[in-house]
């Protein structure tokens, strides 16, 4: 069963309807992947997955990817080119934290959908909905092993 095992059908559920809530007001895309470990920095694996889910070829080049390796307790929020040059400075640092936070507590689905949630009003803000919007990527859950 490998990572699925630290997430229930209500759990992925809770994550894919905050996904769907989030891009409803944006044409941004997010994505959350998750693994059981993550060798080496977190930063540098966040950016190969990113890659690997064609998260970059979005047409505005507004993806985030909520990156989670369970075992290793390891996380990073990645957002492409288009969106980081429109946040506030600190704004993915104090979305992490607010995830984190959930995260110590043991709480992943709920910390996951909150950090989406704050992410989705930055893309709202920034790339707001279009009439011809696709959803370009999966709003399901991405596990790794």
């Amino acid at each position: 069963m490998g990572v699925q095992k630290y997430f229930t059908e209500a759990d992925q559920l809770q994550i894919s309807n905050a996904i769907r809530v989030a891009e409803t007001n944006t044409s941004g895309e997010i994505r959350v992947h998750v693994e059981t470990k993550c060798a080496g920095d977190v930063l540098d694996r966040a950016a190969y997955i990113f890659e690997k889910l064609e998260m970059h070829k979005t047409a505005l080049r507004n993806g985030v990817l909520f990156y989670l390796a369970v075992e290793d307790r390891k996380f990073a929020i990645l957002g492409d080119a288009g969106i980081n040059q429109k946040v506030p400075e600190n704004f993915w640092e104090s979305t992490k934290e607010l995830v984190i936070e959930k995260l110590k507590e043991g709480k992943m689905s709920e910390g996951l959908s909150k950090g989406i949630v704050k992410a989705g009003e930055q893309l709202k803000t920034h790339f707001p909905y279009q009439k011809d919007d696709v959803n370009e990527l999966s709003d399901d859950i991405s596990f790794g092993k």
